[in-house]
């Protein structure tokens, strides 16, 4: 799946994805030399999904840091063939990938259904 497929099948959890951006974000531009015009120039453009989505796609392994704030650690897995695997949160699974980018791709996407179905939950 990509990245704007998993944004649009879990925008709970894209949400959550995307205010962790945005303050990251926020918190980078504490810096006083960047101008407020800027600052509000960047904020009022907003995060759209497909520029998430491209972020996602090259480097899905940005996200891990969002997962580990919301307590869904994704563990990298090599086995001696070099092949990757992955664990996410408290789930393994059995699938391998010849890369470490496509286990990791597995792997947002599963914390993205993780997170999404967890807050879901919490609402009822």
């Amino acid at each position: 799946m990509s990245g704007l497929e998993i944004l649009t099948t879990y925008p709970i959890a894209a949400k959550v994805v995307k205010d962790w951006i945005l303050s990251q974000m926020l918190e980078s531009f504490k810096d006083e030399s960047v101008p407020d015009s800027f600052k509000d120039f960047i904020f009022q453009q907003g995060l759209e999904d497909d520029k998430i989505s491209v972020m996602i796609d090259a480097n899905p392994r940005f996200l891990f840091d969002v997962f580990d704030d919301c307590d869904i650690i994704i563990e990298t897995i090599v086995f001696p063939d070099k092949t990757f695997s992955c664990k996410i949160g408290k789930e393994a699974t059995t699938n391998s990938w010849k890369t470490r980018k496509e286990s990791e791709m597995f792997a947002i996407e599963a914390a993205f259904q993780i997170l999404n179905n967890r807050i879901e939950d919490e609402n009822k």
